[in-house]
C-alpha cells in the first residue's frame, strides 16, 4: 500500500468504479463490429492511399510489401498488450488509464500528455490532407478553390476546418451516431481498396517485381538535428533499398498503422469489453495489414516503383495503364477515407481528456456528460476547436513525425505496462492473456524503441520539450487537484476506509 501511495497508483476497481458515476458516465453502446469498423476506419488513411509510393520509390522497392509486414508485426505485438489490458481495465482513456493502474500518477499524467501530442496533432494534420485531397478533386472536376484557402500551404485552410468542426457535431451527438457514420465511410473505402486491389492484378507486370529487394545503396546524406538519432548515436547509417532500407522502410510505414490505440479508448462505451475489445483492436490491424500488402503489391506491379509518385501513387498507377476514370475513384476513395480519420482521432483525444478530467488531473467540470447524447461535450467541443484552429492556421507537416515518436512512446509504455500488472495484480480476470508472457511485451517495447531511433533528432527534441512542459504543467496544477492527492477520493486509506463502510452494512 505504501508504494501505491509514494507512486499514487490507482487502482483498477477506483477506474472501474468511477466508470459508473451518474455526471461521468457514458452510454455502452459498440460491438466487437463496431469497434472492428472503427479501428479499420482510423488505420485506412494517408498511408494507404501515400506511404506505398513514397517508399517504394526511395527506400524499399518492390520489397515495401515486407516493410509493411514488419510493421503490422511491431503494431500486432503492441496490439497483444493493449488488447489484455483493455479487456482486464474496460475505462475510458486507453493506454492513459493502463499505465495510472500499473506505473503510477506521473507515468499516467506523462502518457496522457503524449496522447494529446499524437491525437490533436494527427486530427490536425490528417484534416489538411483531407483539405488538399478536396481541392484536388475539385480541380478534376474544374471547380478547384483557390490555394489561399485550401491545402497545406494555405494561408486560412478552410476545408480543413469545416471538416474539424463537422466531425465535432457529429461526436456531439452520440457515439453510437459516430459508428453508424464511420460504417458507411469505411465502406466506401473498403470498396475503393479492393477496386485497386481487383482492377490492378489485371495490368501487373511481373517485370516490375524485378529486383524484388533491390541493391543497397548509402541513404541521404543527414547530419545533426535532421540524422535519424540512431545514426549520431551509434554512427550508423540507415540505407535506401537493400535489407537495410526494408528495415528503413517499416519505421515509415509504420505511421500507417497508427490508430489502432484509438479503439481502446472506446472500451468503456463497449457493451460487452471483456470480449469485444480483443476482437476488436486484433481484428482491424490484421484486416488493414493484408489490404496493406496486397494494395503495395499491386501498385508496384502497374508501375516500375521508380517511377511510382510519390504524393498520390495509388492514382498515378492507374492513369499510367489508361484507367483516369479509377484515378477518380481513388480521389474519393481518399476523401472519405481521410474523413473518418478526422473523426476517430478526434473521438480518441475526448476520451482520453475525459479520463483525466474525471481523476481531476484536469478541471473536473470540462468531463461533464451530455444528458441526452451520452458523451462529454465540453471536450469533444473544445478540441474540435483545437484541432480546427491547429488545422487551419499551421503549418503541420513539419510537425508530423511528433505524432508518430508520441504513438510509439505510448506503445512502450503499455507493452511494459501490461508485464507490470500481471506481477502486481495476478488475481484480475483477464479474459484475453498475452502469449509467451513476458517475452512478447519485451520484444514489443524493443522493436518500438527502435522505431523511435530511426526518427530524427529534431523530432526528439520537440517531443522533449513538449514532455518538459507537460511535467511543469503537472507539478504546478495536476498534482494538488488529483483524486489521489492526500485526501482525495481514492487515497489509499480512504478507499480502504469506504470499502470497510460497505462491508459493515
Amino acid at each position: 500500500m505504501a508504494t501505491g501511495r509514494n507512486r499514487r497508483i490507482k487502482g483498477v476497481e477506483d477506474s472501474i468504479r468511477d466508470t459508473e458515476e451518474p455526471e461521468h458516465q457514458l452510454k455502452k453502446n459498440l460491438s466487437a463490429l463496431d469497434l472492428t469498423v472503427f479501428g479499420v476506419g482510423v488505420i485506412i488513411g494517408t498511408g494507404i492511399f501515400v506511404l506505398t509510393g513514397e517508399v517504394a520509390k526511395t527506400t524499399a522497392g518492390p520489397a515495401v510489401a515486407l516493410s509493411f509486414v514488419i510493421a503490422g508485426i511491431v503494431c500486432g505485438l503492441a496490439a497483444l498488450c493493449y488488447a489484455e489490458f483493455a479487456s482486464t481495465v474496460p475505462v475510458a482513456g486507453s493506454a492513459y488509464t493502463f499505465s495510472y493502474a500499473t506505473l503510477g500518477e506521473l507515468i499516467a499524467w506523462i502518457i496522457g500528455w503524449d496522447l494529446v501530442l499524437e491525437l490533436a496533432l494527427g486530427a490536425a494534420t490528417v484534416s489538411v490532407g483531407w483539405s488538399g485531397y478536396l481541392n484536388q478533386l475539385l480541380g478534376d472536376l474544374g471547380i478547384p478553390l483557390p490555394t489561399s484557402i485550401a491545402g497545406e500551404d494555405a494561408t486560412v485552410n478552410i476545408p480543413a476546418i469545416v471538416i474539424a468542426l463537422l466531425m465535432t457535431a457529429v461526436l456531439v451527438l452520440g457515439i453510437k451516431l459516430s459508428s453508424r457514420i464511420t460504417s458507411v465511410i469505411v465502406g466506401i473505402k473498403i470498396f475503393i481498396v479492393l477496386l485497386v486491389i481487383v482492377v490492378g492484378l489485371f495490368y501487373v507486370k511481373a517485370d516490375n517485381y524485378a529486383p524484388f529487394v533491390p541493391e543497397a545503396a548509402p541513404g541521404e546524406d543527414a547530419s545533426g538535428w535532421t540524422a535519424p538519432l540512431i545514426q549520431l548515436i551509434a554512427g550508423f547509417t540507415p540505407t535506401t533499398f537493400g535489407v537495410g532500407g526494408i528495415i528503413t522502410g517499416a519505421s515509415i510505414v509504420f505511421f500507417a498503422f497508427i490508430g489502432f490505440d484509438i479503439v481502446a479508448t472506446a472500451a468503456e462505451e463497449t457493451r460487452q469489453p471483456a470480449r469485444d475489445l480483443p476482437r476488436g483492436i486484433i481484428g482491424s490491424l490484421a484486416i488493414c495489414t493484408l489490404l496493406y500488402v496486397a494494395v503495395s503489391l499491386v501498385v508496384v506491379g502497374m508501375q516500375p516503383y521508380a517511377e511510382l509518385s510519390v504524393t498520390a501513387p495509388l492514382a498515378d498507377a492507374f492513369r499510367s495503364v489508361g484507367l483516369s476514370f479509377v484515378s477518380s475513384l481513388i480521389s474519393v476513395g481518399a476523401l472519405a477515407g481521410l474523413t473518418s480519420v478526422v473523426m476517430i482521432l478526434m473521438l480518441g483525444q475526448s476520451r482520453v481528456l475525459f479520463a483525466m478530467s474525471r481523476d481531476h488531473l484536469l478541471p473536473p467540470s470540462i468531463g461533464d456528460v451530455h444528458p441526452r447524447y451520452g458523451t462529454p461535450y465540453k471536450i469533444t467541443i473544445g478540441t474540435g476547436i483545437v484541432v480546427a484552429l491547429l488545422a487551419g492556421f499551421l503549418p503541420i507537416s513539419a510537425l508530423s513525425e511528433l505524432v508518430n515518436i508520441g504513438t510509439l512512446f505510448a506503445f512502450i509504455l503499455v507493452s511494459v505496462g501490461v508485464v507490470v500488472l500481471r506481477r502486481t495484480r495476478p488475481d484480475l480476470p483477464r479474459s484475453f492473456r498475452v502469449p509467451l508472457m513476458p517475452v512478447l511485451p519485451i520484444v514489443s517495447a524493443l522493436a518500438c524503441f527502435y522505431l523511435m531511433l530511426n526518427l530524427p533528432a529534431e523530432t526528439w527534441a520537440r517531443f522533449a520539450v513538449w514532455m518538459a512542459l507537460g511535467v511543469g504543467v503537472y507539478a504546478g496544477y495536476s498534482r494538488r487537484h488529483s483524486r489521489l492527492a492526500a485526501g482525495g477520493d481514492h487515497d489509499p486509506a480512504t478507499a480502504a476506509d469506504r470499502e470497510r463502510a460497505r462491508g459493515s452494512r
